[in-house]
């Protein structure tokens, strides 16, 4: 088992008391998430790492209550109890020459890291899956206006957790192989 402890101090944790503290937050306060905080999290994302020439992200920031509520029509999972102030649409495009499949891991990465540092500045976020979901996938190229070759990925919705979920230890040595299987 490993241990930790979640110490919020400054606003910011280390990156290994990130990952290992970091929970889906589904339930937020109406406090808004400010523009420095936003880019602050955006920074954090495009430092992904990801294959080939030119990364494969592209991101749209939402923070208006009347396009926010648009969201759960087109994604189910995306209805959260007390509405988000902030969700960001992590989007892949597919006209860059690189293969499909490593634009999808490098926008995971990216998510990822839009996860983690959301958790590390004291804010909650949760990952909704778009991609692969076709109707999802249509729902938000629609509502967005995306241009062709450029297809949503995942919601992220952010902002300042009403309630926050205590840390689960999810390591498992059944599933760790030393050497072969």
């Amino acid at each position: 088992m490993i241990e930790v402890t979640n110490r919020l101090q400054g606003g910011t944790m280390d990156a290994l008391e990130a990952i290992l503290t970091r929970r889906s937050v589904r339930e937020y306060t109406d406090h808004p998430v400010d523009r420095e905080t936003v880019d602050r999290l955006l920074a954090a994302a495009m430092q992904a790492p990801f294959a080939g020439s030119e990364p494969p992200w592209h991101f749209v920031v939402i923070d208006d209550p009347e396009v926010l509520a648009r969201i759960p029509a087109v994604s189910p999972y995306a209805e959260i109890r007390q509405p988000a102030p902030l969700a960001v649409l992590v989007c892949a495009d597919l006209s860059l020459p690189e293969r499909p499949e490593f634009t999808v891991q490098g926008c995971a990465a990216a998510t990822e890291n839009l996860l983690l540092a959301a958790h590390a500045l004291g804010l909650g976020a949760v990952w909704t899956a778009v991609y692969p979901e076709a109707d999802r996938m249509l729902g938000f190229t629609n509502l967005f206006s995306l241009p062709d070759g450029v297809v949503p990925f995942a919601l992220v919705t952010v902002g300042r957790p009403a309630a926050r979920p205590a840390p689960v230890d999810r390591y498992r040595k059944d599933r760790v192989h030393r050497n072969a299987w």
